[in-house]
């Protein structure tokens, strides 16, 4: 790394710290006010030509490596395709694919066009696509083969989309604006001018569900990457960075919590990151993953590791590299932490928390601070967080009591910018000077933060966010369906999932096959994860006064 592009700020681990308390006191925010996320991550490393920067694998077991060089000129060359497409900046591109070096490519290349990226989990049904591609207005996207079909149905209903890329086994369809990724940049320039973006210029959209309504657009500038780097630190490299460490994440790169918590924070720092299209998360696939790359820092959620602990013969990996596990999503327990001490041999485990809107916010640090068992752990440097009033968004006196986790907004890059066309719900989100968080949780007099629960509706299942109201418009699309109401109970693997109660339509019985289609329904409808895994018929629904589904009262019904 270069001195000029170097921000001493993020390097706050390569000093001597007395204190958790003393780094968070010393640590100020540093933004320049031009600043492109491709630039800071990818073409600032590309001169070391041996850098690694991916090592990728599929699920027949090939491999291949990308260094940094490559990186750069890969991007550069799909960012002339792209803008030879017509993408300008500004311009959202959709990103429908999974764990493979392309999805790091096509958000690299719309940065560096001034574009927004718009990642879109592989695991949408057109319905999903299909709203948020045209909400958005996207104009050109990057589509696997493992969603293409589905990406085509929804494509027939977003008329701004003219450029489609395909990537893997996919026969391209030319008059339908779709070529092959690699052959379409291969005769272009590998130089690129990067677009001079401001720091507070548009970058990355990307979509989450709520209680009420449709998923909204959450809007990113450029500098959302800088807010990730002080947690990412902490947390996720319990104040270290070394030589030959190398970055990994089973889920899915369509999150935040993916691809900023790791890959791009990773990146930043001139780590390689496994891409691993290895399908569906298998448990003893992992320990072989972790062996291979020499895997030294993992990301995975609580119901990955709980599935990991119930693997066998784990003494034939050699996964001592592995040195800091980071989780989040949903409750950590003890249990997970002494296996992980047991299994990896001294492995640090820590607990993150944030959201879309403002991700990384407070985490673990054991290397400066004691791991307390029920709380999530302190603030990340950077970070103001307080406990407040749900109702009038005021700090609340007592230390322990509970209320809305809340960051302070201003001058915080790691905080949104505003819902995409939604500014009620923009005004909603941050009030008093800082954004609410919508989860309930209570601090202790040391600043150690504890979740408590949702303040709204949405269901957390395995680390994925459901909002019931989609999935409730979802079954009440099917004909069988007169209404439909959803709520999350709890399961002993996923935390909870979503269970539906539905008002059969006259004509239909409530029988096992009427529940199976339903499920099937949604399955094809919408993300495979949002499906009910339990279907309860109703003769009505209990709402209030206004004809809204009282939600409440479900959860009532079933002693939550």
């Amino acid at each position: 790394m270069t001195n000029e592009n170097r921000l001493d700020a993020y390097h706050f681990y390569e000093e001597e710290w007395e204190s958790y308390d003393a780094l968070r006191d010393a640590f100020e925010w540093e933004v320049p006010d031009r600043f492109n996320m491709a630039t800071s991550l990818c073409d600032r490393w590309a001169d070391d030509k041996g850098r690694v920067a991916l090592f990728a694998e599929d699920e027949s077991g090939n491999q291949d490596t990308y260094t940094f060089w490559q990186l750069r000129n890969v991007t550069n060359r799909l960012a002339n395709y792209l803008r030879d497409q017509g993408v300008e900046r500004g311009d959202r591109v959709g990103v429908n694919a999974p764990q493979r070096p392309e999805t790091v490519f096509a958000h690299i290349a719309a940065w560096k066009l001034g574009a927004m990226s718009v990642p879109l989990s592989t695991l949408f049904g057109p319905d999903a696509l299909q709203y948020r591609l045209d909400d958005c207005d996207a104009v050109a996207a990057v589509v696997d083969e493992s969603n293409v079909d589905a990406f085509r149905e929804a494509r027939e209903s977003v008329p701004s989309l003219e450029t489609t890329l395909t990537v893997g086994d996919v026969d391209p369809r030319p008059d339908e604006g779709e070529a092959d990724c690699w052959d379409a940049i291969e005769d272009y320039d590998r130089e690129f001018d990067v677009v001079d973006t401001h720091r507070e210029d548009d970058a990355v959209l990307i979509y989450t569900s709520g209680t009420t309504g449709d998923p909204k657009g959450v809007r990113h500038a450029q500098r959302l990457l800088l807010g990730h780097l002080p947690l990412f630190i902490t947390t996720f490299g319990n104040m270290r960075l070394e030589e030959g460490d190398v970055f990994w994440t089973p889920a899915e790169w369509a999150w935040i919590a993916s691809t900023f918590d790791v890959v791009f924070p990773a990146l930043y720092y001139g780590k390689p990151v496994v891409a691993y299209n290895g399908g569906q998360f298998d448990p003893a696939d992992a320990f072989r993953i972790i062996e291979r790359y020499g895997v030294s820092n993992f990301f995975a959620p609580p119901t990955a590791l709980r599935m990991m602990m119930q693997v066998e013969d784990t003494d034939r990996y050699d996964v001592g590299t592995l040195r800091t596990i980071a989780s989040g999503g949903e409750a950590l327990g003890q249990s997970i932490v002494e296996w992980a001490d047991d299994t990896f041999g001294g492995t640090t485990v820590h607990e993150g928390y944030g959201q879309t809107e403002a991700n990384l916010l407070v985490g673990g640090c054991t290397a400066l601070t004691e791991f307390r068992e029920g709380y999530m752990g302190r603030p990340g440097p950077g970070h103001e967080i307080e406990i407040v009033d749900p109702d009038t968004a005021e700090p609340t006196v007592d230390r322990g009591s509970v209320g809305e986790i809340a960051v302070r907004y201003d001058d915080n890059p790691v905080c949104f910018k505003e819902y995409w066309n939604k500014p009620d719900k923009t005004d909603a989100k941050v009030r008093n000077g800082w954004l609410l968080t919508e989860d309930l949780g209570r601090m202790d007099d040391d600043g150690y933060v504890a979740f408590v629960s949702r303040k709204d509706d949405v269901i957390i299942s395995a680390g994925y966010r459901i909002g019931p109201e989609e999935v409730e418009d979802s079954i009440a699309g099917h004909e069988a369906a007169a209404d439909a109401a959803v709520i999350g109970v709890p399961d002993d693997e996923r935390g909870e999932v979503p269970k539906a109660f539905v008002v059969l339509a006259d004509g239909y019985e409530p029988t096992d096959d009427t529940r199976e289609t339903l499920r099937q329904h949604v399955r094809n409808r919408l993300a495979k994860y949002e499906y009910p895994r339990d279907i309860e018929f109703v003769e009505e629904m209990p709402t209030t006064a206004t004809g809204k589904v009282r939600r409440a009262s479900l959860r009532e019904r079933e002693g939550l």
